[in-house]
């Protein structure tokens, strides 16, 4: 998805070396800002069609992916024990729903990209699901398989659990931040 985004972004004419080093939604802010200050239109279409295109991009992956085997069992099980559940995620809401169609039975609150001002890394995506909670940092955990995941969960003061089933691994959710590394979600009940 990335490398399609870049493909696209660089038919605009702006210079990789102004955004190789952002995430996507990033990279597409980026790109929309610079062109923008000289060709408005041209800016907002891009900004709709790269939009479009990870979207797609979601779709697509959405419809070939279910949650991981134990993740509700893992999910009714913490909700038992009296932890509330925030799903603070970059896709948008309906690929989550298209993985994961009753999310909301075994979550308090979902945030995805579509629903939300900022998006993580912005601490305020995280800040605004434990608001909602009416939760502080400093008594939650953030737990995701992404070194962002990780590192936005250090910067806050949260406990980080690096679970190993997304493309980042242990040496790098280490290092990221994680206080605790899992190797499947229905491991993290043996810690609650």
């Amino acid at each position: 998805m990335r490398r399609e985004v870049i493909q696209f972004t660089l038919k605009t004419g702006v210079p990789r070396s102004e955004f190789e080093d952002l995430y996507i939604i990033e990279i597409i802010e980026a790109v929309y800002s610079t062109l923008k200050k000289d060709t408005p239109y041209t800016a907002s279409r891009y900004r709709l069609r790269a939009h479009a295109l990870i979207t797609e991009f979601e779709l697509e992956a959405a419809a070939k992916t279910v949650p991981f085997p134990e993740t509700r069992r893992t999910l009714c099980e913490l909700r038992r024990a009296g932890k509330q559940i925030a799903v603070v995620t970059r896709n948008c809401s309906e690929a989550v729903a298209r993985v994961f169609h009753d999310i909301d039975d075994y979550c308090d609150i979902v945030l995805a990209r579509d629903q939300v001002a900022h998006l993580k890394p912005d601490p305020r995506h995280v800040r605004e699901a434990l608001t909602t909670l009416g939760q502080v940092e400093s008594r939650a955990a953030m737990v995701g398989d992404a070194r962002m995941d990780m590192a936005l969960g250090r910067e806050l003061g949260m406990y980080c659990v690096g679970v190993l089933t997304g493309s980042s691994n242990a040496e790098q959710l280490k290092r990221a931040g994680a206080d605790l590394l899992i190797a499947q979600i229905s491991e993290l009940l043996d810690h609650v």
